[in-house]
């Protein structure tokens, strides 16, 4: 009879315990689970942050920057007949950064890109080229300009594809003209191989191109591109192309 009671008195003590083991157990699975789903979202917190972002390579940095000088000067009033000396060109050349400084001893450079228009398949990939000038002169200070070069004749153009441009001489360079605001319309006689609008800020009064080479980037343009890629094959065969090049594109695609 104790033996009964004592084990009736124990029985329902069993049962309670056994229910607070299989909560507890309920609630550990819960607590580990979620304690998972943490771990795994702080994991790849840090891997993201310790990622490197995807940065772009120099040659579409220069693409973006062109794009956005050439919409920048295209659209100013000071630029007005730009339009209409594009709409007349064989080609562009866009540098969004040409740098020049010196004291006494000047220099000049920056990368750019070469578009040629075919009347009826419209403007070409951009192919990679750099400016480059040294000069001497009573000079002092500095100047970054924005400038499109308009190239007007097949003898400039083709002597930019041979790597042989030179500004002066031979291949004549002119200012294109400031603040006539005529646009598209413009009816100037069109006498030099090349027209410039540059946009400067800086302390030189003037810029003047005369003596500067340019010269394709072969290194840039095979990155971009592919291997052995020359200036020739993309913009006048056209047998490469970029897909992020389509704002560029895009953007002169009006003209």
């Amino acid at each position: 009879m104790p033996g009964f009671m004592t084990s009736g008195f124990m029985a329902p003590g069993i049962f309670a315990i056994e229910r607070q083991a299989a909560r507890i157990g309920r609630l550990t699975m819960m607590f580990l689970r979620k304690l998972t789903v943490l771990l795994t979202l702080a994991a790849g917190l840090v891997l993201g942050q310790a990622a490197p972002g995807h940065a772009l390579t120099p040659q579409q940095e220069l693409v973006d920057k062109a794009r956005i000088s050439f919409e920048k000067l295209i659209g100013s009033y000071e630029f007005g007949e730009l339009p209409g000396y594009l709409k007349r060109a064989k080609a562009v050349m866009i540098f969004p950064d040409l740098f020049k400084a010196g004291f006494v001893i000047g220099g000049e450079g920056g990368n750019g890109v070469l578009m040629v228009r075919d009347p009826n398949q419209g403007w070409s990939q951009p192919a990679f080229y750099t400016l480059a000038a040294g000069s001497l002169g009573l000079q002092v200070g500095g100047q970054l300009s924005e400038t499109v070069f308009t190239i007007m004749s097949d003898k400039a153009l083709q002597a930019v594809l041979n790597d042989q441009m030179k500004f002066g001489g031979d291949m004549s360079v002119a200012a294109g003209p400031i603040g006539k605001g005529v646009g598209a319309n413009t009816t100037t006689n069109l006498d030099a191989d090349v027209y410039t609008f540059a946009k400067t800020s800086g302390l030189f009064g003037g810029v003047s191109f005369t003596g500067a080479g340019i010269l394709r980037k072969n290194d840039w343009n095979a990155a971009y591109y592919g291997p052995g890629v020359l200036p020739q094959q993309i913009v006048i065969d056209r047998k490469v192309s970029n897909p992020n090049t389509k704002e560029l594109v895009n953007a002169l695609s009006p003209y």
